[in-house]
């Protein structure tokens, strides 16, 4: 699985997914060329799916976050799952078990904007909204056991 090293690894690039190779390296006390060949088996083995950027909604004029629990009428599971994927402000969507089919995160600007994208939904299923207030836990790796 992971060893030591490797989580190390993960954790400062979770932090900080732009360091460069050098910096890296020094930080986790590891040559450049051995730092780029465990990224390299992280990657071969799935355990590195990409890098990313992260960015501010509220900077790109997204003042609201919500939490939308959807659950389909029936014989429109396909099609609200179709319409939710094709909404942009849509940003994160799971499809669960339980009484809702769909837990989806949704970035709006106003809630003009959020009673529009809702409205097209309630036509083929029941939605429940939850405004985000704050988000005490960012995006973060789970704990990397060995």
């Amino acid at each position: 699985m992971l060893d030591d090293l490797d989580r190390k690894l993960l954790n400062i690039l979770s932090t900080n997914a732009r360091i460069s190779l050098k910096e890296l390296a020094a930080e986790a006390g590891l040559s450049s060329p051995s730092t780029a060949e465990r990224l390299r088996k992280l990657d071969k083995r799935g355990v590195i799916t990409g890098y990313t950027v992260e960015v501010d909604p509220a900077a790109l004029g997204y003042t609201l976050q919500a939490v939308v629990r959807v659950r389909p009428m029936p014989g429109m599971l396909h099609i609200v799952e179709k319409l939710i994927v094709e909404t942009p402000e849509f940003v994160e969507c799971d499809k669960v078990t339980g009484d809702d089919c769909f837990i989806a995160k949704l970035l709006v600007k106003n809630m003009e904007q959020l009673d529009t994208i809702l409205d097209r939904i309630a036509e083929k299923a029941q939605t429940n909204t939850a405004i985000v207030k704050s988000s005490p836990i960012k995006r973060r790796l789970p704990p990397l056991l060995s």
